[in-house]
């Protein structure tokens, strides 16, 4: 074990565990007043119940012993034999520090899908459903790619969580979104924000904590930690100006909003190829995210879902270009693996595969829990509740007083 590696980590899993937080932040200012509170509950119920389930049993279905390539065994089964060891997926780190910091990634995920049901749904059925999630489709997706399941033995490329994370969570927030069906007051004038600043501040932290999300996926503190760095600072602005220039030529404007959504994209966009690609491509990487989730979040009015916060449209879609992205520019001088530009098709092939393979399990799977939860405590408040604000109703709070 390595001392300076297990304090890097350490530090790392203090700004990931930041995210959650953050993400109540930049979601809590997007949502009208009523709901705020119940928007910040959505991130700190995911971030409590994920972190215990994890421990119980979560970290051993993904990195527990390979099973046929599709699940980890029950070995660390309430963190079983999880101590000051090295931990078998990176002999640099104690078990527990690994164990630790793969738990804020598992936590912020399931957090992430908030977005998509905002303003709409019971806090006991977000809940069961995001416990659920995490046993039946984060667990095997992370078991797929990270701990040694059947994606990782294909060769697909995820540095720190294009499918993992991003791609799984915006196929659950869709099936969330079309399970759920609009807020009433979709389309209304009186949708709107409440609270821009408190959006940016979180966005502006999110940034900062992504920092430790991509860098410290190297697990270790060396050259490719700090090529990770920069490649996803880089992705992250030029994510921003790739967004504000679509958005000012189709509306005239540039806005706020636009420009720390875009800053998202870019993030999102060069999260699987941070370890993997050049600086000028993850630039490139992150510019086109921008361009492309700015597209994405318009599908939602074309295909007549409610996802409230665009999940779909920058986690998902910006995953999905990121993905496809690493198979296009991963350069083997940066970390032993070439994609279609640097000579090798092939792996461009292999991403299309566990870009198509994650959509399809995460999205069914997905619908499949929303059916069982909903059959058991209902997915729903009802239209009374939905209008009064699920702050007080669902939490008998106001986020403003005056």
């Amino acid at each position: 074990m390595n001392a300076s590696d297990t304090a890097f980590i350490l530090i790392c899993a203090s700004m990931v565990m930041l995210m959650t937080p953050a993400l109540a932040l930049f979601y809590g200012g997007l949502v009208r007043s009523r709901n705020i509170l119940s928007t910040h509950m959505h991130s700190y119920g995911a971030l409590a119940l994920i972190s215990v389930l994890w421990a119980v049993v979560g970290y051993t279905l993904a990195f527990g012993e390979d099973v046929g390539g599709i699940i980890g065994d029950l070995s660390y089964l309430f963190l079983k034999g999880v101590g000051g060891e090295s931990a078998p997926a990176a002999t640099q780190l104690p078990h527990t520090v690994f164990m630790g910091y793969q738990c804020m990634f598992a936590a912020l995920t399931v957090a992430l899908i908030s977005g998509a049901y905002a303003e709409r749904i019971r806090f006991s059925a977000m809940l069961v459903f995001s416990g659920l999630w995490l046993l039946f489709v984060y667990s095997p997706m992370a078991h797929w790619v990270w701990g040694g399941g059947w994606m990782s033995k294909m060769g697909a490329l995820d540095f720190a969580g294009g499918a993992v994370v991003h791609m799984s969570s915006g196929a659950a927030a869709l099936a969330c979104a079309q399970a759920l069906g609009p807020r009433l007051s979709t389309g209304s004038s009186h949708a709107t924000p409440n609270n821009l600043p408190l959006t940016l501040l979180g966005g502006g932290l999110l940034w900062f904590g992504w920092f430790g999300f991509n860098a410290g996926s190297a697990l270790v503190s060396g050259p490719l930690a700090g090529q990770a760095l920069v490649t996803t600072h880089m992705a992250s602005a030029c994510g921003i100006l790739g967004w504000m220039l679509v958005e000012w030529i189709r509306t005239g404007k540039p806005t706020s909003l636009g420009a720390i959504s875009g800053a998202l994209a870019g993030l999102v966009a060069i999260t699987p190829g941070a370890g993997f690609v050049e600086v000028l491509p993850a630039m490139l990487i992150g510019f086109v995210g921008g361009i492309i989730c700015y597209g994405g979040v318009l599908l939602k009015n074309k295909f007549g879902y409610d996802d409230a916060l665009d999940v779909v449209g920058i986690h998902g879609v910006g995953g999905t270009w990121g993905a496809l992205a690493t198979g296009l520019f991963a350069c083997a001088a940066i970390n032993n693996a070439d994609g279609l530009f640097y000579g090798n098709p092939e792996q461009a092939w292999i991403q299309i595969v566990s870009i198509v393979a994650t959509w399809g399990y995460c999205y069914i799977v997905s619908r499949i829990i929303l059916y069982v939860v909903d059959a058991v405590v209902g997915l729903r408040v009802t239209p009374e509740e939905e209008f009064t604000g699920l702050d007080l109703s669902e939490h008998n709070e106001r986020g403003y007083s005056l």
